[in-house]
Protein backbone atom coordinates (compact mmCIF):
# COMPACT_ATOMS: atom_id res chain seq x y z
CA UNK A 1 0.00 0.00 0.00
CA UNK A 2 1.22 3.14 -0.58
CA UNK A 3 0.02 6.73 -1.25
CA UNK A 4 -1.26 6.59 -5.00
CA UNK A 5 -2.85 3.07 -3.79
CA UNK A 6 -4.79 4.42 -0.33
CA UNK A 7 -7.11 6.84 -2.84
CA UNK A 8 -8.51 3.86 -5.02
CA UNK A 9 -8.84 1.60 -1.94
CA UNK A 10 -11.42 4.34 -0.58
CA UNK A 11 -13.07 5.04 -3.69
CA UNK A 12 -13.83 1.31 -3.65
CA UNK A 13 -14.83 0.96 -0.02
CA UNK A 14 -17.78 2.68 -0.63
CA UNK A 15 -19.19 1.96 -4.06
CA UNK A 16 -22.79 3.31 -3.61
CA UNK A 17 -21.31 6.69 -1.96
CA UNK A 18 -18.91 7.37 -4.57
CA UNK A 19 -21.19 6.09 -7.87
CA UNK A 20 -23.57 8.74 -6.33
CA UNK A 21 -20.94 11.22 -5.95
CA UNK A 22 -19.54 10.76 -9.26
CA UNK A 23 -23.21 10.62 -11.08
CA UNK A 24 -24.13 14.09 -9.48
CA UNK A 25 -20.89 15.78 -10.52
CA UNK A 26 -20.82 13.84 -14.04
CA UNK A 27 -24.48 15.33 -14.74
CA UNK A 28 -23.23 18.91 -13.54
CA UNK A 29 -20.37 18.31 -15.97
CA UNK A 30 -22.77 16.79 -18.76
CA UNK A 31 -24.95 20.28 -18.14
CA UNK A 32 -21.83 22.49 -19.03
CA UNK A 33 -20.25 20.63 -22.01
CA UNK A 34 -23.85 20.51 -23.61
CA UNK A 35 -24.60 24.11 -22.48
CA UNK A 36 -21.41 24.92 -24.39
CA UNK A 37 -21.67 22.91 -27.45
CA UNK A 38 -25.23 24.31 -27.76
CA UNK A 39 -24.20 27.95 -27.07
CA UNK A 40 -21.28 27.55 -29.77
CA UNK A 41 -23.98 26.13 -32.63
CA UNK A 42 -27.06 28.42 -31.84
CA UNK A 43 -24.34 31.68 -31.74
CA UNK A 44 -23.14 30.06 -35.02
CA UNK A 45 -26.93 29.92 -36.34
CA UNK A 46 -27.75 33.27 -35.17
CA UNK A 47 -24.80 35.03 -36.45
CA UNK A 48 -25.16 33.59 -40.12
CA UNK A 49 -28.93 34.68 -40.09
CA UNK A 50 -28.01 38.57 -39.10
CA UNK A 51 -25.39 38.20 -42.38
CA UNK A 52 -28.49 38.15 -44.35
CA UNK A 53 -29.55 41.07 -43.01
CA UNK A 54 -26.85 43.60 -44.75
CA UNK A 55 -23.15 43.07 -45.49
CA UNK A 56 -20.76 44.45 -42.49
CA UNK A 57 -17.59 45.48 -44.58
CA UNK A 58 -18.16 47.39 -48.07
CA UNK A 59 -14.81 47.88 -50.53
CA UNK A 60 -14.71 50.60 -52.75
CA UNK A 61 -12.46 52.79 -54.74
CA UNK A 62 -10.67 55.60 -53.44
CA UNK A 63 -12.35 58.90 -54.11
CA UNK A 64 -11.37 62.72 -53.26
CA UNK A 65 -14.09 65.09 -52.35
CA UNK A 66 -14.07 68.47 -53.09
CA UNK A 67 -16.20 71.26 -51.58
CA UNK A 68 -16.38 73.90 -53.96
CA UNK A 69 -18.25 77.50 -53.74
CA UNK A 70 -18.16 79.97 -55.93
CA UNK A 71 -19.49 83.66 -55.69
CA UNK A 72 -20.74 82.89 -52.49
CA UNK A 73 -22.73 80.29 -53.63
CA UNK A 74 -21.95 77.29 -51.90
CA UNK A 75 -22.37 74.25 -54.90
CA UNK A 76 -22.27 71.22 -52.30
CA UNK A 77 -19.41 68.25 -52.04
CA UNK A 78 -18.08 66.75 -55.04
CA UNK A 79 -16.44 64.20 -55.91
CA UNK A 80 -14.06 63.96 -58.33
CA UNK A 81 -11.48 61.34 -60.19
CA UNK A 82 -13.92 58.26 -59.09
CA UNK A 83 -12.48 54.83 -60.51
CA UNK A 84 -14.19 51.38 -60.86
CA UNK A 85 -13.08 48.58 -59.31
CA UNK A 86 -12.12 45.36 -61.77
CA UNK A 87 -15.10 42.92 -60.51
CA UNK A 88 -12.93 39.51 -61.04
CA UNK A 89 -9.95 40.60 -59.84
CA UNK A 90 -11.47 42.25 -56.44
CA UNK A 91 -13.74 39.18 -55.91
CA UNK A 92 -10.47 36.91 -56.40
CA UNK A 93 -8.42 38.86 -54.06
CA UNK A 94 -11.09 39.37 -51.20
CA UNK A 95 -11.52 35.43 -51.56
CA UNK A 96 -7.61 34.68 -51.36
CA UNK A 97 -7.18 36.14 -47.99
CA UNK A 98 -5.95 33.81 -44.97
CA UNK A 99 -9.01 34.28 -43.03
CA UNK A 100 -11.78 33.49 -46.62
CA UNK A 101 -13.37 30.65 -44.26
CA UNK A 102 -14.87 33.33 -42.28
CA UNK A 103 -17.00 35.55 -45.42
CA UNK A 104 -20.31 34.23 -45.75
CA UNK A 105 -20.91 36.78 -48.82
CA UNK A 106 -19.13 39.12 -51.05
CA UNK A 107 -21.65 41.44 -53.77
CA UNK A 108 -20.43 43.29 -56.47
CA UNK A 109 -22.70 46.26 -57.08
CA UNK A 110 -22.58 48.78 -60.09
CA UNK A 111 -24.08 52.25 -59.14
CA UNK A 112 -25.76 54.95 -62.17
CA UNK A 113 -27.96 57.35 -62.75
CA UNK A 114 -30.51 57.80 -65.01
CA UNK A 115 -33.83 59.89 -66.01
CA UNK A 116 -36.89 58.14 -66.37
CA UNK A 117 -39.66 60.33 -68.23
CA UNK A 118 -37.40 63.21 -66.98
CA UNK A 119 -37.54 61.51 -63.05
CA UNK A 120 -33.75 61.52 -62.14
CA UNK A 121 -33.32 57.25 -60.45
CA UNK A 122 -30.67 55.23 -59.45
CA UNK A 123 -29.71 51.99 -61.28
CA UNK A 124 -28.11 49.34 -59.16
CA UNK A 125 -26.53 46.43 -61.03
CA UNK A 126 -26.15 43.33 -58.58
CA UNK A 127 -25.53 39.15 -58.80
CA UNK A 128 -29.34 37.96 -57.65
CA UNK A 129 -27.65 35.36 -55.40
CA UNK A 130 -24.82 37.10 -54.26
CA UNK A 131 -27.09 40.36 -53.26
CA UNK A 132 -30.11 38.05 -51.91
CA UNK A 133 -27.62 36.48 -49.69
CA UNK A 134 -26.96 39.87 -48.04
CA UNK A 135 -30.53 41.16 -48.13
CA UNK A 136 -32.69 38.17 -46.78
CA UNK A 137 -35.18 40.88 -45.95
CA UNK A 138 -36.12 41.74 -48.88
CA UNK A 139 -40.25 41.06 -49.43
CA UNK A 140 -41.22 41.49 -53.23
CA UNK A 141 -44.53 41.82 -54.63
CA UNK A 142 -44.19 39.19 -57.75
CA UNK A 143 -41.03 37.37 -58.52
CA UNK A 144 -37.19 37.99 -58.14
CA UNK A 145 -35.75 38.82 -61.90
CA UNK A 146 -34.62 35.48 -63.45
CA UNK A 147 -33.81 37.19 -66.85
CA UNK A 148 -31.13 39.93 -67.54
CA UNK A 149 -34.16 42.06 -69.17
CA UNK A 150 -35.99 42.03 -65.75
CA UNK A 151 -35.66 44.68 -63.10
CA UNK A 152 -36.75 44.80 -59.42
CA UNK A 153 -38.28 48.43 -58.22
CA UNK A 154 -37.80 49.70 -54.76
CA UNK A 155 -41.45 50.66 -53.36
CA UNK A 156 -41.57 54.21 -53.74
CA UNK A 157 -39.24 54.47 -57.13
CA UNK A 158 -42.03 52.12 -57.73
CA UNK A 159 -44.34 54.66 -56.81
CA UNK A 160 -42.48 57.71 -58.01
CA UNK A 161 -42.78 56.02 -61.56
CA UNK A 162 -46.19 54.78 -61.19
CA UNK A 163 -44.61 50.70 -61.92
CA UNK A 164 -46.05 47.86 -61.33
CA UNK A 165 -45.29 44.37 -61.30
CA UNK A 166 -45.34 42.81 -65.15
CA UNK A 167 -45.19 46.70 -66.20
CA UNK A 168 -42.29 48.16 -68.97
CA UNK A 169 -39.59 50.23 -68.55
CA UNK A 170 -37.36 52.30 -70.90
CA UNK A 171 -33.93 52.29 -69.04
CA UNK A 172 -30.55 53.50 -71.05
CA UNK A 173 -32.12 53.14 -74.39
CA UNK A 174 -33.28 49.36 -73.54
CA UNK A 175 -36.28 48.03 -72.35
CA UNK A 176 -37.15 45.85 -69.25
CA UNK A 177 -39.67 43.80 -67.38
CA UNK A 178 -40.64 44.81 -63.91
CA UNK A 179 -40.69 41.23 -62.12
CA UNK A 180 -41.27 42.66 -58.51
CA UNK A 181 -41.63 45.95 -56.61
CA UNK A 182 -40.39 45.63 -53.51
CA UNK A 183 -42.22 45.98 -50.31
CA UNK A 184 -41.52 49.21 -48.15
CA UNK A 185 -37.49 48.19 -46.42
CA UNK A 186 -37.06 52.21 -44.97
CA UNK A 187 -33.63 52.00 -46.78
CA UNK A 188 -31.59 53.39 -49.77
CA UNK A 189 -33.43 49.80 -51.17
CA UNK A 190 -36.69 51.81 -51.57
CA UNK A 191 -35.80 54.56 -54.34
CA UNK A 192 -33.82 52.31 -57.12
CA UNK A 193 -34.15 50.26 -59.81
CA UNK A 194 -32.30 46.82 -59.40
CA UNK A 195 -31.16 45.10 -62.28
CA UNK A 196 -28.37 42.04 -63.47
CA UNK A 197 -24.61 43.70 -62.49
CA UNK A 198 -24.06 42.32 -66.20
CA UNK A 199 -26.47 43.99 -68.02
CA UNK A 200 -25.83 47.50 -66.61
CA UNK A 201 -21.64 47.02 -67.22
CA UNK A 202 -23.43 46.63 -70.98
CA UNK A 203 -25.44 49.53 -70.88
CA UNK A 204 -23.03 51.90 -69.29
CA UNK A 205 -20.25 50.47 -71.23
CA UNK A 206 -18.36 49.48 -68.29
CA UNK A 207 -17.61 45.63 -68.87
CA UNK A 208 -16.72 44.20 -65.78
CA UNK A 209 -16.75 47.09 -63.62
CA UNK A 210 -18.36 47.27 -60.03
CA UNK A 211 -18.67 50.43 -57.56
CA UNK A 212 -18.22 48.66 -54.72
CA UNK A 213 -18.15 45.21 -53.16
CA UNK A 214 -20.25 44.49 -50.19
CA UNK A 215 -18.93 41.48 -47.60
CA UNK A 216 -20.34 39.81 -45.19
CA UNK A 217 -18.35 38.36 -42.59
CA UNK A 218 -18.74 35.92 -39.65
CA UNK A 219 -16.89 37.75 -36.75
CA UNK A 220 -17.64 35.17 -33.31
CA UNK A 221 -14.08 33.40 -33.95
CA UNK A 222 -12.00 36.31 -34.87
CA UNK A 223 -11.97 40.20 -34.53
CA UNK A 224 -13.26 42.04 -37.52
CA UNK A 225 -9.98 43.84 -37.73
CA UNK A 226 -7.95 40.76 -38.43
CA UNK A 227 -10.37 40.50 -42.03
CA UNK A 228 -10.25 43.84 -42.99
CA UNK A 229 -6.21 43.99 -42.19
CA UNK A 230 -5.75 40.91 -44.91
CA UNK A 231 -8.34 42.41 -47.28
CA UNK A 232 -6.22 46.39 -47.15
CA UNK A 233 -2.94 43.51 -47.72
CA UNK A 234 -4.64 42.16 -50.77
CA UNK A 235 -6.12 45.11 -52.00
CA UNK A 236 -3.47 48.11 -51.69
CA UNK A 237 -5.28 51.59 -52.88
CA UNK A 238 -8.73 50.39 -52.31
CA UNK A 239 -10.54 51.74 -49.17
CA UNK A 240 -11.94 48.81 -46.86
CA UNK A 241 -14.26 49.83 -43.81
CA UNK A 242 -15.95 47.76 -41.02
CA UNK A 243 -19.28 48.86 -40.53
CA UNK A 244 -18.67 48.75 -36.61
CA UNK A 245 -22.62 49.85 -35.60
CA UNK A 246 -23.55 46.95 -37.59
CA UNK A 247 -21.06 44.25 -36.34
CA UNK A 248 -21.70 45.72 -32.97
CA UNK A 249 -25.33 44.80 -32.78
CA UNK A 250 -24.65 41.48 -34.16
CA UNK A 251 -21.94 40.46 -31.74
CA UNK A 252 -24.10 42.03 -28.66
CA UNK A 253 -26.68 39.57 -29.63
CA UNK A 254 -24.47 36.41 -30.14
CA UNK A 255 -22.31 37.43 -26.37
CA UNK A 256 -25.56 37.27 -24.73
CA UNK A 257 -26.52 33.66 -25.87
CA UNK A 258 -22.91 32.83 -24.68
CA UNK A 259 -22.80 34.83 -21.56
CA UNK A 260 -26.00 33.40 -20.68
CA UNK A 261 -24.54 29.68 -21.42
CA UNK A 262 -21.54 30.68 -19.32
CA UNK A 263 -23.54 32.16 -16.12
CA UNK A 264 -25.61 29.25 -16.07
CA UNK A 265 -22.66 26.68 -16.04
CA UNK A 266 -20.53 28.80 -13.51
CA UNK A 267 -23.75 27.69 -11.37
CA UNK A 268 -24.08 24.55 -12.25
CA UNK A 269 -20.30 23.69 -11.68
CA UNK A 270 -20.13 25.47 -8.06
CA UNK A 271 -23.21 23.37 -6.80
CA UNK A 272 -21.39 20.57 -7.93
CA UNK A 273 -18.30 21.51 -6.80
CA UNK A 274 -20.24 22.22 -3.14
CA UNK A 275 -21.16 18.36 -3.25
CA UNK A 276 -17.81 17.17 -3.82
CA UNK A 277 -16.53 19.52 -0.63
CA UNK A 278 -19.85 18.42 1.30
CA UNK A 279 -18.88 14.61 0.59
CA UNK A 280 -14.97 15.03 1.61
CA UNK A 281 -15.65 16.62 4.67
CA UNK A 282 -18.30 13.87 5.52
CA UNK A 283 -15.33 11.62 4.98
CA UNK A 284 -12.91 13.06 6.66
CA UNK A 285 -15.14 12.88 10.07
CA UNK A 286 -15.76 8.85 9.17
CA UNK A 287 -12.63 8.19 8.60
CA UNK A 288 -10.54 9.55 11.64
CA UNK A 289 -10.06 6.48 12.90
CA UNK A 290 -7.99 5.50 9.62
CA UNK A 291 -6.27 9.10 9.67
CA UNK A 292 -5.62 8.49 13.14
CA UNK A 293 -3.88 4.85 11.90
CA UNK A 294 -1.88 6.29 8.90
CA UNK A 295 -0.51 9.24 11.55
CA UNK A 296 0.69 6.30 13.86
CA UNK A 297 2.48 4.74 10.77
CA UNK A 298 4.61 7.66 10.08
CA UNK A 299 2.52 9.42 7.63
CA UNK A 300 2.87 12.97 7.75
CA UNK A 301 0.10 15.90 7.89
CA UNK A 302 0.99 16.54 3.87
CA UNK A 303 0.62 13.17 3.42
CA UNK A 304 -2.69 12.83 4.57
CA UNK A 305 -3.81 16.18 2.90
CA UNK A 306 -2.20 14.63 -0.31
CA UNK A 307 -4.38 11.43 0.17
CA UNK A 308 -7.96 13.37 0.34
CA UNK A 309 -6.52 15.14 -2.40
CA UNK A 310 -5.88 12.76 -4.97
CA UNK A 311 -9.48 10.82 -4.18
CA UNK A 312 -10.70 14.16 -4.85
CA UNK A 313 -8.66 14.72 -8.11
CA UNK A 314 -9.45 11.26 -9.30
CA UNK A 315 -13.62 11.71 -9.16
CA UNK A 316 -12.88 14.58 -10.94
CA UNK A 317 -11.16 13.09 -13.90
CA UNK A 318 -13.40 10.16 -14.30
CA UNK A 319 -16.46 12.98 -14.18
CA UNK A 320 -15.22 15.22 -16.33
CA UNK A 321 -14.71 12.33 -19.09
CA UNK A 322 -17.51 10.53 -18.60
CA UNK A 323 -19.80 14.10 -18.53
CA UNK A 324 -17.94 15.68 -21.50
CA UNK A 325 -18.86 12.52 -23.61
CA UNK A 326 -22.44 12.18 -22.38
CA UNK A 327 -22.83 15.96 -22.80
CA UNK A 328 -21.65 15.87 -26.38
CA UNK A 329 -24.00 13.34 -27.27
CA UNK A 330 -26.87 14.89 -25.52
CA UNK A 331 -26.00 18.63 -27.36
CA UNK A 332 -27.33 17.27 -30.74
CA UNK A 333 -30.61 15.80 -28.65
CA UNK A 334 -30.88 19.33 -27.43
CA UNK A 335 -30.18 20.91 -30.51
CA UNK A 336 -32.37 18.85 -32.15
CA UNK A 337 -35.67 19.23 -30.13
CA UNK A 338 -35.29 23.22 -30.00
CA UNK A 339 -35.38 22.70 -33.99
CA UNK A 340 -31.84 24.39 -33.63
CA UNK A 341 -29.55 21.84 -35.45
CA UNK A 342 -29.84 23.66 -39.14
CA UNK A 343 -26.23 24.45 -40.64
CA UNK A 344 -23.93 23.04 -37.94
CA UNK A 345 -23.34 20.87 -35.71
CA UNK A 346 -21.08 20.13 -32.70
CA UNK A 347 -17.86 19.09 -33.40
CA UNK A 348 -15.92 16.79 -31.05
CA UNK A 349 -12.55 17.41 -30.29
CA UNK A 350 -10.00 15.42 -28.05
CA UNK A 351 -8.11 18.43 -26.84
CA UNK A 352 -11.39 19.51 -25.47
CA UNK A 353 -11.75 16.13 -23.68
CA UNK A 354 -8.50 16.56 -22.20
CA UNK A 355 -9.13 19.97 -20.87
CA UNK A 356 -12.73 19.34 -19.20
CA UNK A 357 -10.55 15.88 -17.37
CA UNK A 358 -8.06 18.57 -16.09
CA UNK A 359 -10.20 21.44 -15.21
CA UNK A 360 -13.14 19.15 -13.47
CA UNK A 361 -9.76 17.79 -11.44
CA UNK A 362 -8.55 20.55 -10.68
CA UNK A 363 -11.94 21.92 -9.32
CA UNK A 364 -12.90 18.97 -7.51
CA UNK A 365 -9.01 18.86 -5.75
CA UNK A 366 -10.13 22.90 -4.79
CA UNK A 367 -13.08 21.82 -3.46
CA UNK A 368 -11.66 19.46 -1.09
CA UNK A 369 -8.72 21.84 0.07
CA UNK A 370 -10.23 22.91 3.23
CA UNK A 371 -12.18 19.23 4.34
CA UNK A 372 -8.46 17.66 3.45
CA UNK A 373 -6.53 20.53 5.57
CA UNK A 374 -9.04 18.92 8.54
CA UNK A 375 -8.30 15.44 7.63
CA UNK A 376 -4.37 16.44 8.01
CA UNK A 377 -5.18 18.27 11.32
CA UNK A 378 -6.47 15.06 13.16
CA UNK A 379 -4.19 14.23 15.38
CA UNK A 380 -3.01 10.64 16.03
CA UNK A 381 -3.44 10.62 19.80
CA UNK A 382 -7.21 12.36 19.59
CA UNK A 383 -7.80 9.84 16.70
CA UNK A 384 -6.93 6.70 18.72
CA UNK A 385 -8.22 7.63 21.86
CA UNK A 386 -11.70 8.34 20.51
CA UNK A 387 -11.58 4.51 19.58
Amino acid sequence: MNIMTIPMRNIRRKPSKTLLLLLVFSLGVMSIVALYEVSQVVGHNLEKKLIAFGANIIISPVSEKLSVSYGGLHMGDMLFDIQNLPEQKTIEAIRSIGLKDRLSAVAPTLVTMTKVNDTAVALVGVRWPDERGVKSYWAPKGTFPERSDEVLVGSKAAEKLHLKTGGRISLLGRSFTVSATLYETGSDDDTVIFMDLTALQALTGKPGATSFIQVAALCSGCPIEDIVAQLQEKLPGVEVKALQQVINQRMTSIHFVQKLALGISVVILVTAAAMVGLSMMSAVNERKKDIGILRSLGYGKPQVFLIFCLEAGLIGIFSGVVGYLVGFAASFQVLGFLHLAEGGTPIFSSTHLLMSAGLFSLVTVFAAVYPAWKGAGVEPSAALVAL
